[in-house]
Order: structure tokens, then sequence, then C-alpha cells
């Protein structure tokens, strides 16, 4: 919104808000501190005020319910929380079955000065009404507790690798939420990782990062604001990533030259005629993660651009980056690249055996940006880690001669047809090669015969597309087994906060 805060601020506001967390809440080492907000620059004042007071983060989904956000509290344990005040309606539904015991919120404009911010402030609380009525005792606004901490003395305590900087929660394997214990270590280590692998790309202290996706989540924390802090980087926060015109216009006001995405994000910005008009020369990277870049994505964006989008490949365990394209790739190729420096990867069967190339197994990982394992689930980091120290992702993957790594599909995805492996990936592929689709998830239906088979949920491009427009087209690219034996249309699809489809919830909505 044109507002920009110095490097040297938020040393100082983020010293004064770790001062607040220590000595006036009087929080030990360790605590767990909540955070929930959107991109806003309160963001990395808060971040880096609780890692710099060995404080444990813990990022929560401003789209999260109130059953959500107390179970996620609930495990965590976490003491405070710092909550954009749009939301604190839900913190408050949240709260009695937490042992949180300090709320401090903040307003959409706090960091933006005079006279934006009570302009600002102004117009989203009471003409826009965005914030929701709440009533939460004892709760302290940002800029007081920025205050306060500007006023008390706090000497910083040592900080070493392996202690824990965030409970990053994700599905893992298994589709059960559960905190990621990533340390000191395994962030550095993936900042100087991913640093490493781009570095042909990157100029200290010249570019400047759009982060259009949400900063609570481990890529956009990790490769947008942890990687640009290094770097030196004008960081360019977009609020709300669902703005696909505001995004555009806020692109039009600079030169930037790099820009990390997703799928989702690519897809609506080729769509929107006002992106091709923009002045793309200085851009030397954009970066896809997240989820699997669609290759119809992938050539509109060079076409309007001039230039190929570079995949890579990552998991919350791990920091999150364990592979990427090389930077200097020059088209789409289907892959996620080929792992960042320090990064050991191999393909597993079911028994953990190691499998040729080119033969489709459990992709392994092991490196520095490895987790230290699930917050409180011994039993579940035991199960993902190897005794030779390797992740086990729970992703189906292949590699070439070359070394470059395909992700296949997700194991527990995987569709089972009489005995027969179907992977829904493969199918989706196939199925969004028809002009008249516009989104495409292939699961598994239960069957009295086969056991399973394969049912994809479609939303339309073309609203006269019918079942049998789809099964006829399959049947030219697809085995027998593969073809879709249900098919079924909604208006949208369950998704993440970067957009990839919710398979599991897709699942458990359907019967047949």
């Amino acid at each position: 919104m044109g507002a920009a805060i110095t490097y040297a601020e938020v040393e100082r506001l983020s010293r004064a808000f770790t001062a607040y967390l220590h000595e006036e809440l009087e929080l030990e080492k360790g605590a767990r501190i909540a955070l929930m907000m959107p991109n806003l620059m309160q963001y990395p004042i808060a971040l880096l005020g609780a890692l710099r007071g060995g404080y444990v983060a813990v990022n929560c989904s401003p789209l999260y319910t109130a059953r959500e956000l107390e179970r996620q509290l609930k495990d965590s344990g976490a003491e405070a929380i710092v909550v954009l005040e749009n939301f604190a309606s839900v913190v408050q539904q949240a709260l009695p079955g937490t042992v949180v015991r300090h709320v401090v919120t903040t307003q959409l404009g706090d960091m933006m000065g005079w006279p934006k911010r009570p302009l600002i402030n102004f117009i989203v609380k009471r003409i826009k009404r965005l914030v929701p009525c709440w009533s939460i005792e004892g709760a302290v606004s940002f800029r007081d507790a920025l205050r306060a901490g500007a006023a008390l003395l706090w000497r910083p305590e040592p900080i070493a690798p392996g202690d824990l900087a965030l409970l990053q929660y994700t599905g893992g394997t298994t589709g059960v939420p559960k905190g990621a214990a990533l340390t000191h270590g395994n962030l550095v280590a993936n900042v100087q990782q991913h640093h490493a692998h781009l570095s042909r790309v990157l100029q200290d202290g010249r570019d400047i990062v759009i982060t259009a996706i949400p900063l609570s989540h481990i890529y956009a924390l990790t490769v947008s604001c942890l990687l640009s802090l290094k770097i030196g980087a004008t960081n360019v926060l977009i609020t709300n990533p669902r703005d696909i015109k505001g995004i555009v216009k806020e692109l039009g006001r600079h030169r930037f030259s790099c820009f990390p995405g997703v799928n989702a994000l690519f897809k609506a910005l080729v769509a929107n005629p006002d992106f091709a008009r923009l002045d793309f020369s200085s851009m030397r990277i954009a970066a896809a993660g997240g989820a699997q870049l669609e290759e119809e994505v992938a050539e509109k964006w060079k076409a309007i651009t001039g230039k190929t989008i570079v995949e890579a490949y990552g998991l919350t365990e791990a920091s999150p980056v364990v592979t990427c394209n090389p930077t200097d790739v020059t088209e789409f190729n289907g892959s996620c690249g080929v792992p960042i420096p320090l990064t050991e990867i191999a393909i597993r069967d079911d028994a953990g055996a190691d499998l040729p190339i080119g033969q489709a197994g459990e992709l392994c990982v092991r490196g520095p940006q490895i987790m230290k394992g699930y917050w409180n689930r011994p039993q579940e980091t035991a199960a993902v880690m190897t005794s030779d120290g390797f992740f086990r992702t729970g992703d189906i993957a292949k590699i070439d001669e070359r070394g470059f790594v395909r992700i296949v599909d997700r194991k527990k995805d995987m569709i089972n047809v009489s005995g027969l492996k179907v992977y829904p990936s493969e199918v989706e592929e196939v199925i969004m090669m028809h002009p008249g689709v516009l989104e495409a998830a292939a699961i598994a239906a239960p069957d009295q015969l086969s056991g399973e088979r394969v049912k994809v949920v479609i939303v339309a491009r073309d609203p006269s597309l019918t079942a049998a427009d789809v099964t006829t087209h399959c049947r030219k690219y697809l085995a027998a087994y593969k073809i879709p034996r249900v098919v079924e249309f909604r208006r949208e699809m369950p998704k993440t906060a970067l957009g990839k489809i919710l398979h599991r919830a897709l699942r458990e909505t359907t019967s047949t």
C-alpha cells in the first residue's frame, strides 16, 4: 500500500518485541509464540522478535476456523499469540481450550505511519466492516507492545543450531495435522542451500522480491522472507493473494527481479489481460513450489514474460526446499529439478531397498534441512525416519539418468484397481489436455469387484462438458483400468492456502 520499512527499523522493532516478550510477559526461552496474520510488515517484526529471543514461532493460517486454531494452539502449547484484529473473533472462540495467556492484536495499517495508519484502520474497521466484533480480556495492541519493549533492557541469550525455531504444522504423510519441529540450524541451512543454488540470478542488495504467497506457509517463510533478508532484498508484501487485479496493479509499480509463486497464482495471473502489459525486463527468476506446475501454465507464462518458470520441490519437514531446477532452464521439463547443495536423495521401495534409475518409488531425503521430528509425536517421527537418517517423504518419484527428479504422485493417493496401481497425476494430466476442463482431481472410489476404481472430480471450463466426453477423451490415452468410472462435476475444488487441490478432502466426501 505504498508504505515501507527499512532493515534498521526491523532490527529496532523486532528487538523491542523480544524485550516485551522476555521482560514484560516474562516468557522463558523455548516458549511458543503463535502468529496469525497475512502478509504485513508486522509479520517479520513479530517473527524475528520471537526467533532472536529463543522463542518458537508457530504459524497459524488466517483462514483457520476456531476449531482448527484451537487444535493447533493446544498441540503446540502456545502461550502467546499475535493476531490481525480481523481474525481476533476466531482467536476469542478458540482460547478457552488452550494455555494461551497473552494476546497481542494488530491492525492492518499499524506499520504505515501518519496519515495512512489511522485512515486505513478506519476504512477497514468502519467503512468496509472487515473486523468482526471481538472481546478478549487483557489483549494488548502490537503498537503498545513495541512501545513498552523499546523502554526495556534486554540481553540476548545464546541460541544453538539445535534449538527449536519453528513449529510448522503439516498434514505430513498421514494427513493428521502435526508440528514439524524445525531448528535454527534447519532454517539457516536451507537458506544457505537455496542461496547457493540461485546465486547466479540473485544480486545482493539490489533484488526486488514479490511475495504474494502467504508468509505463514513454510515456502514463503524460507524462500521469500528469510532468503530476502539474507540478500538484503526489497520485499514487496501482497496482503490479499486472491485479489489478482490488485496484484497486477502492484506489480506495475516495481521493477521486480524475483517472483516466487505457486501454480494457482501463475494460472490466475496469465489469465488476466492486464498482466501481459507489464514490463518484465528486470525479472531474472520466477520460481514455482508448493504444488506441481502445469505445462499449459508454464508455457503461457513464458509466452507473456519471456522467462521460464524454475520449478522446485520441497516439504515442510525439509524447511522446505529439497530440489530445484537449474536457473538457466529454458523450457518446461516436467521435473522439479536436482537436489540442492548438501542434499542427498534416494528412491526406495516399501522394504527400504534402493531402486534403480528410472524406476518409481518413495522419495527419501537426507540433509541439514530435515526437521528434528514431529512435535510430541515420537512414534510418527520414527515412522518417517530411516535407520540411516533419511526422511521418507511419502511422495512417489523417479530420477532420470541426469539426476533430475520427477514427482509421480503421493504414496497415499495411489489408486489400487484389482492390484494394479494407478497414479492420479497421470489421469489428471490426460484430463487436463481436454480444452473443456479447468481443473481435475483423480481419487479412489470404493468398488465391490476391484476394491477401488478411478473417480475424477472436475471443474469445467466449458459448461456443456459431459461425463461421456471425459470418458471418450480418456480412452484415447489411458489403459482401460485407468479410465475413470465415475465423473463428478463441481463448481470449485477444496484447496490449501497455496491453491493445491486437497485430494484428502475429496476422498472424505466421496462415497461412489
